[in-house]
């Protein structure tokens, strides 16, 4: 049997879990007190931002100093930040982290700040706004060099503006940045939502720069305002945790049905996006009904696309994989999603990741395929979408 970590791998998302000093390090003196920082609120240390709270000084994680694996309501609402595994906050011992997977490269996304920073948006005053996302974005291009591209973060856009999301785009291309994580929800922010024609500046830009636009589950106000509400409140708080995490990758969908009928990829051929951390079980379903719904309820409209609405998906969107295996049928799902569209993913070191041995963890289930699809799914596809 072949060995997995013979194969060229790309993890296509984890977390970088921020330390207090990320923000304060490098801010100008009279916004040391204003960007992201940890300060004792009523007892515990928590983040804040623009003088409003944004959440505890948490692990953001489940992984711990050992490398063992902490059950997900203790790690995430009883840990302190120094309790998680160092490589979720150190890039160098994420490195050695990557090495010890057998992970070539790894896509990394944020925790403070709105797993698609969209929480940076909710502050009021825009200078700091852009301060703060600039210094995040900045730390990150940093790592990304520093690490020699093996680390790839997504850097977050401001999408409460247009016109500074395609400047954004523009200076994090300049700097060697390979895509970019985009809220699924700027209306939150106070910006048009994405099915208007007045975000075609910011996919064209996208576009000619080659960077994919990437909507992580959970990455606006109004999906973890969703999250808040998918179980019922009888149930106990893991059971509450699990409910929401099912359900935040089926979340996804709509994200990916409106950017299909907006019409985006008529506009923007080019155009490529990543559906992060959301599995693809559901996603021969989600199509198949979207074009059984359109030609029901608006044939008109439909008469207007280039090509089936279920067609967009494989020209360009991907999405991510990790635990599945459909039952021990996994081939059969990888070719009703489209073994081109799919990238591997760890989630480290989020609950549900793959962590220790990801590798070892779906090697039987990644040997049931053909050598071609797993190589794609583990690493070519990424590699080709990355530039890597």
């Amino acid at each position: 049997m072949p060995d997995l970590k013979q194969s060229f791998v790309v993890d296509a998302d984890s977390h970088f879990s921020e330390p207090e000093d990320f923000f304060t390090s490098v801010a100008p003196a009279k916004y040391k007190d204003q960007v992201p920082h940890v300060e004792l609120v009523d007892g515990q240390r928590m983040w804040v931002f623009d003088g409003q709270p944004m959440g505890r000084y948490s692990a953001g994680g489940v992984i711990g100093r050992d490398g063992s694996k902490e059950e997900a309501q203790k790690a995430l609402f009883e840990w302190e930040h120094e309790m998680i595994h160092v490589g979720a906050y150190d890039p160098k011992v994420r490195l050695g982290v990557l090495d010890e997977c057998g992970i070539d490269h790894q896509v990394i996304f944020p925790n403070t700040i709105g797993l698609g920073g969209q929480d940076i948006g909710l502050g009021t005053d825009d200078t700091l706004r852009h301060l703060t996302l600039e210094i995040y974005n900045d730390q990150m291009a940093k790592m990304q060099e520093e690490s020699g591209n093996r680390l790839l973060p997504m850097p977050v856009m401001p999408a409460w503006d247009v016109a500074s999301c395609v400047r954004e785009a523009e200076r994090v291309a300049a700097m060697g940045m390979r895509g970019v994580n985009m809220t699924s929800d700027p209306q939150d922010l106070g910006a048009p939502d994405l099915a208007s024609q007045e975000w075609d500046p910011f996919w064209e830009a996208c576009a000619s720069l080659k960077l994919p636009v990437h909507f992580h589950i959970g990455a606006s106000v109004t999906g973890m305002n969703f999250y808040g509400k998918y179980f019922w409140e009888s149930h106990p708080d893991n059971v509450k945790l699990a409910i929401g995490g099912t359900l935040l990758f089926i979340g996804n969908s709509r994200v990916v049905v409106n950017t299909i009928l907006s019409r985006v990829f008529d506009r923007h051929p080019d155009l490529k996006m990543v559906s992060v951390e959301s599995g693809i079980g559901w996603i021969p379903f989600i199509l198949e009904t979207l074009d059984y719904e359109m030609a029901e309820n608006a044939p008109r409209e439909l008469a207007k696309m280039a090509k089936p609405p279920s067609e967009y998906f494989k020209s360009n969107i991907f999405a991510t994989f990790w635990f599945e295996n459909h039952r021990n049928k996994l081939p059969d799902l990888i070719e009703a999603v489209g073994e081109d569209s799919i990238l591997f993913e760890t989630d480290f070191p989020h609950p549900t990741c793959m962590y220790p041995n990801p590798l070892q963890t779906v090697e039987a289930k990644m040997m049931t395929l053909s050598e071609t699809s797993r190589n794609k799914i583990l690493g070519e596809n990424a590699r080709k979408l990355y530039r890597l």
